[in-house]
């Protein structure tokens, strides 16, 4: 159930900066995550969102701004923040010859309070591992006992940084399920990720990062009906790159037209009634198809129509 607008702030980040040299990772950052909540951070890669995310665990301290947790501050409430946060890092190192049950019980060793070993164990589904060595996982096995790693403190707030990158589907699916599951039991989470299936599938609100600052934020569904586009048409043709987006701009319902790749994406109002005209105008100019699909816009869309380029572009 999607967290309350009159719930308690679990974090509050105001005018968050942080730069490397000349490069500035965050860029005057504002974000209000609310207690129950599942949040989520998504951007390409060095969009800013991994910086955001240590800056909030207490790993790096920024160059401005502020970071509230739990209505506690890192400099005066370290020790109690600790105690109440759960995280995993965007690469978790655990010793590769401590068995999945020791790991586990190790990281339990370091709060005052949590969960059982085999509890969490089960949670994560690793029963059948828990006495096999940490590196003969394979890497969907390790990123669930990452998780477990921080979930046995019973933590308040997880903060998950690209925790299902990489892994298999069905190996994200488990970790879906376990964060479905904090989440009804009361948890809050903070995720990073630039897989835009993940975040509509399991955020309640996102924040769009791009060079380090928020250029959208909202539920997964008021950012995609923001583009007011009921379907987007992929099409490629022999010579793409010479029809002339004007053309494209007068059919029917087309809302916007952008060249990647030597495909083109309409978004349209409704497909049935675009892609009639738009098979007429590329036969007239003798231009067959080598490619046609449709899908519901996503927030994979929201990102390109913002910033003109791919929620996984590494740039």
């Amino acid at each position: 159930m999607p967290a309350s607008s009159t719930a308690p702030l679990a974090l509050a980040v105001r005018g968050l900066r942080k730069a490397y040299a000349d490069v500035v990772a965050v860029d005057a950052l504002d974000l209000e995550v609310r207690s129950g909540e599942c949040f989520g951070l998504l951007g390409p890669n060095g969009a800013g969102k991994t910086t955001t995310i240590e800056i909030c665990e207490g790993l790096l301290s920024p160059d401005a701004g502020s970071v509230e947790i739990l209505g506690m501050q890192w400099a005066r409430d370290g020790n109690a923040l600790r105690s109440r946060l759960g995280i995993q890092l965007q690469e978790t190192l655990l010793s590769e010859k401590l068995t999945v049950a020791e790991s586990v019980k190790l990281f339990r060793s370091f709060y005052p309070a949590g969960r059982s070993v085999e509890e969490v164990i089960g949670l994560v589904q690793l029963d059948e591992k828990r006495g096999s060595r940490v590196g003969t996982l394979s890497g969907g096995q390790k990123q669930r006992l990452a998780v477990a790693c921080a979930l046995v403190g019973d933590p308040d707030l997880l903060f998950l940084d690209e925790p299902t990158t990489g892994l298999d589907p069905q190996s994200r699916r488990q970790l879906w399920d376990i964060i479905d599951k904090f989440r009804s039991e009361g948890g809050t989470t903070v995720l990073t990720t630039h897989y835009m299936d993940e975040a509509e599938r399991l955020c309640d609100r996102v924040a769009i990062v791009d060079h380090g600052r928020v250029i959208a934020l909202g539920t997964p569904r008021e950012l995609i009906s923001s583009l007011g586009a009921g379907h987007v048409i992929e099409f490629g043709v022999d010579g793409s790159r010479e029809i002339d987006e004007a053309a494209l701009l007068a059919l029917a319902g087309v809302k916007s037209a952008r060249l990647a790749g030597g495909s083109w994406a309409l978004q349209v109002g409704a497909a049935h009634e675009t892609i009639p005209m738009l098979l007429q105008t590329l036969q007239a100019r003798g231009m067959p198809l080598t490619e046609l699909r449709t899908h519901s816009p996503t927030l994979e869309d929201v990102f390109v129509t913002l910033t003109g380029r791919s929620l996984r572009d590494d740039a």
